[in-house]
């Protein structure tokens, strides 16, 4: 598995990541969950602006929990992606080249991956506090009301991810279980 260091925004070619590799991210990240989500997909759908142009740009599922007074942010895991499997398409259609989160993704999600040849990152669930570690810099900048499920933007340095759906569609949800079952059954 080969390692890879990317800055965003994300102008370079995927076409030599593949999945099980490890992909640490650089530079200004988006935060976006559910309620997030279905607010920029209306947006979309009612020809409105978004208040992020997301083009070249990484969002990380994710609902900060309440940070310290001295931190910059509270614990910020990946929550399941797959609850925004609706709305994803939509959004890489828009320029969106990365997103990070946990999780299986939908067919419709994975064609749009391949078609607009982007990433799905996942990040280690339960592991939170580590990865809040990674955040430098953290902003509301859309949907203050939304509490956790705000857009925020972050600004990370090495933030560790594994590639889990590459630029071709390859899954490593499925190919890993694959090649376990080959090991062990």
């Amino acid at each position: 598995m080969a390692k890879f260091i990317l800055e965003s925004p994300f102008t370079q070619d995927f076409s030599k990541i593949h999945i099980g590799d490890t992909v640490y991210i650089s530079g200004y990240i988006y935060t976006s969950r559910d309620a997030a989500h279905k607010r920029l997909y209306e947006l979309i759908l009612n020809g409105k602006p978004l208040p992020v142009d997301f083009k070249n740009q990484c969002i990380y599922y994710t609902g900060p929990c309440p940070k310290k007074p001295e931190s910059i942010i509270g614990p910020c895991g990946p929550t399941t992606s797959g609850r925004m499997d609706k709305y994803t398409p939509s959004l890489l259609d828009l320029g969106l080249k990365v997103m990070i989160g946990k999780g299986y993704r939908s067919d419709d999600v994975i064609k749009s991956i391949i078609k607009n040849k982007c990433l799905y990152l996942s990040a280690t669930g339960g592991a939170g506090a580590l990865i809040s570690k990674c955040v430098k810099k953290a902003d509301v900048i859309a949907f203050p009301e939304l509490g956790a499920e705000a857009i925020y933007r972050l600004y990370v340095e090495r933030f560790p991810t594994v590639v889990s759906i590459d630029s071709y569609g390859k899954n490593l949800y499925v190919e890993g279980v694959k090649k376990y079952r080959e090991l062990y059954y």
